[in-house]
């Protein structure tokens, strides 16, 4: 049975002056999901966010909740709250009175405020602070404030605009991790707004990926890093090292691609024909280095380099590597506590080369 989204978007465009921020998008968007719209700055994805809300009216096209058209409905009619960057609580306020702002503004009765205060108040873990003001809450606990006051108005979509960006970087891990146990609690659908790539990937269901007022690509986590339909995409969401290479021979879903003279076995998913010039991206952790920079890395074909720079970071190592034909990339290389590993040096000879199936061919 085919899934039916909560919230639909339909040709959106939206314009500032000059500026087109949103440019003919489409989006569905899934009840109880957890969608990311990731992109750089200026990208459109709070503009997105914002016409959601109803706080921006587009210029052209459609929005649907439940199937019901929302265009030009205003933000207190939507069953939708938002999470802004800045929190937004009301500094006179105390913790109590922030959060049953919104349910005083609906004229529910006495009773009925004090459970659902009290309820998302247990849920976001702030019993005992309910009579401090903002200014004496940490950055963290504001954001528990500011969480709490959205979810007791039981909306059918919360909108988070970047929530995260003032913590410092622990307590912003913390408060990911809180997010995540918030939505599965709930069970209500999240759309969460951020530039940051380490932030999408780790809280998502979905990520679309933003770009000029466009999604260039919408999917999981996993395909989004691993399967990158465009370049844009694959630098944007990580690391990435980039070969230039030529198709040599094509057989049985798979190629073989000339980079700098030696030919490499590759997927072939997008028809690839012998002649045709493609562009082959590796992540950094899926680069293998041994220690020969002689061009026989292995069993199969290697490029040899120089390495640049040696990161030591714990659980990993990171590599620069300068290749003999000057290209520069960079390497991930995890410890294994069971095997014995390398420890490379700078201005150390190497080879590179990696697994089949472990690249991706535009």
């Amino acid at each position: 049975m085919e899934k039916v989204p909560i919230v639909r978007l339909r040709g959106v465009t939206k314009r500032f002056d000059d500026v087109v921020a949103v440019d003919t998008l489409d989006l569905d968007i899934y009840e109880g999901e957890f969608l990311t719209l990731l992109g750089p700055s200026g990208c459109g994805k709070t503009t997105v966010l914002r016409i959601i809300a109803g706080f921006e009216t587009p210029d052209t096209g459609e929005i649907f909740m439940n199937g019901d058209r929302l265009t030009n409905i205003p933000p207190n009619k939507r069953n939708v709250n938002t999470v802004f960057q800045s929190y937004a609580l009301f500094p006179h306020m105390n913790v109590f009175d922030n959060i049953a702002f919104g349910l005083k503004m609906k004229q529910c009765d006495k009773k009925s405020i004090q459970e659902e205060v009290r309820r998302a108040i247990d849920i976001v873990k702030l019993s005992g602070l309910e009579q401090r003001r903002p200014f004496q809450l940490s950055g963290g606990q504001q954001q528990r404030v500011a969480m709490a006051r959205a979810i007791v108005n039981k909306p059918k979509v919360l909108l988070l605009d970047e929530p995260l960006s003032a913590l410092d970087y622990r307590l912003r891990q913390e408060m990911q991790l809180e997010l995540k146990r918030l939505h599965r609690q709930l069970g209500i659908t999240f759309v969460f707004v951020t530039h940051d790539q380490v932030e999408a990937i780790s809280m998502s269901d979905r990520i679309a990926v933003m770009n000029e007022g466009r999604i260039e690509q919408i999917g999981t986590p996993i395909t989004i890093y691993e399967e990158p339909d465009n370049m844009f995409v694959a630098r944007f969401v990580g690391e990435i090292n980039v070969f230039d290479g030529r198709v040599k021979h094509v057989e049985n879903g798979s190629a073989q691609v000339d980079i700098h003279g030696q030919r490499f076995k590759v997927q072939n998913k997008k028809n690839l024909f012998p002649g045709q010039d493609v562009t082959v991206l590796l992540r950094p952790e899926d680069i293998m280095v041994s220690p020969n920079g002689n061009g026989s890395g292995g069993e199969g074909p290697a490029l040899s380099g120089s390495v640049d720079e040696v990161i030591y970071k714990g659980k990993t190592v990171d590599l620069i590597i300068t290749l003999d034909q000057g290209e520069t990339i960079f390497v991930t290389q995890f410890f294994n506590e069971d095997q014995e590993n390398v420890v490379y040096s700078q201005g150390q000879r190497v080879d590179v080369d990696w697994l089949y199936g472990w690249e991706v061919v535009l």
